[in-house]
């Protein structure tokens, strides 16, 4: 099992330690729901350095970018960042992740932590074009820093203007007294915030700096249950819960990210897909009664009769309810649709509804 640089921190604060995609990661600290609420209200800060980070250039980079991912990374200028995935031949999805146009010919790939030796592979597979590619995963921390509060908090860390940084763009400079920075306004949250991307030797006095920085602000560290909670009520994919290699993209509502105007992995099956039209969907629901929805739960309709799986759920901290993802059969997915979720032998009612769950 993998340490972050930071794993002797997180021990000494006493937090719940557990193995998560092969590293040994925080999970909670005081508590999720306390935890939930301070990156609701104010700033927290996740060590999220499990992450995978391929750096990809050449004059063929764009061009193999375009090949195995979903999106339209043509679109793309210096300092903007896309969510994107990579099909896979099946028509299921191998990852979703975050592409970042460094410079011309130079851009930066954040995959998921469990996914990153397939992700590798997957690419370099693909990679018939010359493409310089580097696997930074191992030598490169990101702290997410999440919250109302976060670009106060930070501002006087950086001499750049976090607050005139938009929403999935970022800017290379100082930050915390470290030079070359990546500071990103991104996040899994939808609380505001940014990420921060720092070699590992680097990352201690940055996080030393931002809890000082911070104090006044009510900042605390926050562990991975949080950040589970924190997204859902966003109704962000988790990848292995909400996709995996035999979803879909636009099954997932993920039509967004994935364009026709050229060509990429399976795009022509995924068109065709397009065309015909989807066969189940992934849904939002709300529970009717005081219940709490959970992974692999089977989702009836009222006969009883087996219409989907839920694939993520919990007790939404913000909301005081049981809120979940999951697929369902087309006719039962829009938006008011009376679903039940099966609780140990009992259909308890829940209804589809729009995301976000969570409302700022």
């Amino acid at each position: 099992m993998k340490n972050t640089a930071l794993t002797h921190i997180h021990e000494s604060l006493g937090a719940k330690m557990l193995p998560f995609a092969g590293y040994n990661m925080p999970i909670l600290y005081e508590g999720v729901n306390a935890e939930h609420e301070t990156v609701r209200n104010a700033v927290g800060v996740f060590d999220v350095s499990h992450m995978g980070e391929f750096l990809l250039t050449g004059p063929n980079a764009l061009a193999l970018i375009q090949k195995v991912t979903s999106n339209d990374a043509s679109t793309l200028t210096i300092g903007r960042a896309q969510y994107s995935c990579l099909p896979n031949n099946d028509g299921g999805i191998v990852d979703d992740l975050i592409v970042y146009k460094m410079k011309e010919e130079q851009y930066l790939l954040v995959v998921n932590a469990s996914n990153i030796d397939k992700d590798w592979d997957w690419i370099s597979a693909h990679n018939d074009l010359g493409v310089e590619m580097r696997n930074l995963s191992d030598d490169y921390s990101l702290l997410a820093i999440q919250g109302p509060k976060a670009v106060e908090a930070m501002q006087s860390l950086s001499s750049l203007d976090l607050a005139a940084i938009p929403y999935y763009h970022f800017e290379v400079g100082d930050f915390a007294g470290i030079e070359n920075v990546i500071i990103s306004a991104t996040g899994y949250t939808g609380s505001g915030g940014f990420e921060i991307y720092c070699k590992n030797s680097e990352v201690e006095q940055i996080w030393n700096k931002v809890f000082e920085a911070g104090a006044a602000f009510g900042i605390k560290p926050i562990g991975l249950a949080a950040r589970d909670t924190l997204r859902l009520e966003m109704g962000f994919c988790l990848y292995g819960n909400d996709i995996n290699d035999t979803t879909s993209p636009l099954e997932a509502g993920l039509g967004w990210i994935t364009k026709f105007n050229k060509e990429f992995t399976n795009s022509e099956n995924l068109k065709k897909q397009k065309e015909a039209g989807v066969t189940k969907k992934l849904v939002a629901f709300e529970m009717q009664e005081r219940a709490v929805p959970r992974h692999d739960y089977e989702i009836v309709n009222a006969a009883g009769d087996v219409i989907g799986i839920v694939t993520s759920g919990t007790m939404s901290p913000s909301m005081n309810k049981g809120i979940g993802l999951g697929y369902v059969t087309v006719e039962n997915s829009p938006v008011d649709s009376d679903i039940f979720i099966r609780i140990r032998k009992n259909d308890v009612p829940a209804k589809v509804v729009k995301l976000p769950f969570y409302k700022k």
